[in-house]
């Protein structure tokens, strides 16, 4: 086995990776940008090697600068985590010329599945069934019009490079289709370099169904089962779950032969994910999954894999890429119990899931004294700043039991008193999804979320005034009234009232402790002093920071009402309006690229388009003024 490993990569996967490589005695070397200097998995390395700046285009997808730092470490291989340069065939080509060992799929393995029109027809070749849809060299947009046309709507447009939901556009009708072009290809392009894109027919209520493959190049493959990713939003998976719910033994037995016959089509080696649409309208059988992609890489998912397999695949990836034999055959491979994973990100489901930067002041999961495995895998940790710059996902909480009523049940119990608190955070919404009847009978769907928006995204009244009421009473307690202060609500001829004036997230608030009805079926989880008059609450997941009143900063949120500033960090992508044009409260204006994800910014009233003081393709701060509005004088 090599004895120093780089891990061209960041957060959550380069700390899972440097605690494989502790427990084999293999020395670590991280990677960071000027916005990482003081992240997690710089602290948890052996040794940190600087590789440029904040944005992921000059450090993290910067190959030249990587593999520099692997030499200059003395590194003998180079693992890629997932995204950034994880699947980039001309990378892996790189890293081996420069005589390091690539701890991944050969590099033309990765070429040829890349691109997702070349891998579906590696797939039919292979015997493996694909939807119908268009693939052609063509993109002009006459043809994809024919094309459409004739496949029929619904459709999904899909960037052919790439992945993480990225490029994908739903077309309902023929007249939305040129706009939904135009944006896919936009952000192909910005995410990936290329902008192509192909057609595929709709299933209108899909699920995510994927099996793990792993390979030693030399003709053995095997697979370790599925795992079921339907729970998802804007096409990004939200929890995962190994094995598949509802999954008949002959289809288990029919989809992972056949990701094991693609696998073996093109000789794979090391650890691969094929990913299947199944119709959830119609019962499972062998006959009603397709082949949707094959991902080249190590998934954010595999914990859950690991769990009910009993192995470390991050092992067998170095194992194998050391040129050693697979650890276990088919036949030594076996389902046990149950296992459930959640993504931490910062992000507010219930503002079109903003994503956050900023400073995490509490990142606490509970105390757990139930009988199941809880795991959690994060990049960050109290005290941590999340950038700007790369996704929102901060980590993952997997739970382990016999069976998935009591995996879920755990795993809604632990996420109900996670602490986090600094940015947003879906952790909430991830609660009210697992513990709704339909994840509960594993009938949801990839479409699922967007259907239940309201009853899954919107934070319950119930908790927010639990918060506020706990806040109440602790603020009470903690004063020392002056015989002047005295607060104790007396009134002459009727009886007491005490009031508290709060504020969440800018909202006021007047509240009687002890008044607010119950929380519902997670009461409040915590309750910390963040600093003199100012709170963390925390109840069914969903934190809030209640404080006193800052009436400097009401009076400079009023003045700000004609102006557009950008809610985060970002880049200028889209502009939707031009100077002098008459606008409405709610019409989008600016579109801006942060956390890879774009974001539409809206006109905060009616009026008329005074300036517009950025340009396309402009670096924006957060807060900074990109459009002013003034009195419409028509």
């Amino acid at each position: 086995m090599f004895n120093r490993l780089l891990i061209a990569n960041r957060g959550e996967i380069a700390c899972r990776i440097i605690r494989t490589c502790q427990r084999l005695g293999i020395q670590t070397v991280a990677v960071y940008s000027d916005a990482d200097a003081f992240a997690l998995h710089v602290r948890e390395a052996d040794q940190a090697v600087y590789i440029g700046p904040a944005a992921a285009a000059a450090s993290y997808l910067n190959g030249d600068g990587i593999i520099a730092a692997a030499k200059m470490s003395g590194a003998d291989a180079i693992h890629p985590g997932y995204g950034f340069l994880s699947e980039s065939a001309s990378f892996a080509e790189a890293v081996e010329s420069a005589g390091l060992i690539w701890v991944g799929p050969r590099a033309d393995t990765i070429r040829l599945m890349g691109l997702k029109d070349e891998a579906k027809a590696i797939a039919v070749a292979a015997g493996v069934p694909v939807l119908p849809g268009y693939k052609g060299s063509d993109q002009s947009l006459s043809r994809i019009q024919a094309e459409a046309e004739q496949l029929g709507f619904p459709l999904l447009i899909k960037a052919v490079a790439g992945g993480g939901g990225r490029g994908i556009r739903l077309v309902e009708h023929a007249g939305a289709l040129a706009e939904a072009l135009e944006s896919a290809v936009r952000e192909a392009e910005a995410a990936f370099g290329e902008g192509r894109i192909m057609l595929e027919k709709l299933i209108r209520t899909p699920r995510h169904i994927e099996v793990q493959v792993f390979g030693d190049g030399d003709g053995d493959v095997v697979h370790l089962y599925e795992r079921d990713c339907s729970l998802q939003r804007r096409r990004q998976k939200v929890v995962e779950e190994a094995p598949a719910p509802n999954m008949p033994v002959a289809v288990r037995e029919a989809m992972c032969a056949a990701a094991v016959k693609l696998a073996n089509h093109v000789n794979y080696r090391g650890a691969g994910t094929v990913e299947f649409i199944v119709d959830a309208e119609r019962d499972l059988s062998p006959d009603t999954f397709w082949f949707l992609e094959m991902n080249t890489r190590l998934q954010v998912e595999h914990p859950v894999t690991e769990m009910i397999t009993g192995t470390d695949l991050v092992e067998w990836q170095l194992r194998v890429a050391d040129g050693q034999k697979l650890p276990l055959s088919q036949a030594q491979i076996a389902i046990s119990g149950h296992a459930v994973e959640a993504r931490l990100c910062a992000e507010d489901p219930s503002d079109n899931f903003r994503s956050g930067a900023g400073l995490i002041e509490r990142f606490n999961p509970p105390a757990v004294t139930s009988g199941a495995a809880v795991r959690l895998e994060s990049g960050v940790a109290s005290g941590d700043k999340v950038p700007p710059y790369y996704d929102s996902m901060l980590g993952k909480l997997i739970v382990f039991a016999a069976d998935r009523d009591s995996s879920v049940g755990e795993l809604v119990s632990v996420l109900s008193g996670f602490e986090l608190v600094g940015v947003p955070s879906n952790i909430g919404f991830l609660v009210r999804c697992m513990q709704s009847e339909i994840f509960r009978q594993g009938r949801h769907h990839v479409n699922w979320i967007e259907l239940s928006e309201d009853e899954v995204c919107r934070v319950p009244e119930a908790h927010q005034r639990a918060a506020l009421d706990t806040a109440a009473s602790l603020f009470m307690a903690q004063k020392n009234w002056t015989s002047w202060e005295q607060n104790d609500g007396f009134r002459v001829n009727g009886p007491s009232i005490t009031r508290a004036r709060l504020v969440i997230d800018s909202e006021d608030y007047f509240v009687e402790p002890g008044q607010s009805q119950a929380a519902g079926p997670h009461p409040v989880s915590v309750a910390t002093e963040l600093s003199p008059g100012r709170f963390a609450i925390t109840v069914g997941g969903d934190s809030f920071v209640v404080g006193e009143p800052d009436y400097q900063h009401e009076l400079e949120a009023l003045a700000g009402g004609d102006v557009v500033r950008a809610p985060m960090p970002g880049k200028v992508i889209a502009c939707a309006i031009k100077a002098g044009q008459a606008v409405m409260r709610g019409d989008p204006v600016i579109i801006i690229e942060a956390m890879k994800m774009e974001h539409t910014l809206a006109a905060p009233r009616d009026g008329a388009v005074g300036s517009i003081d950025v340009e396309l393709g402009a670096q924006v701060t957060e807060g900074m003024a990109l459009v002013h509005l003034q009195v419409n004088e028509d």
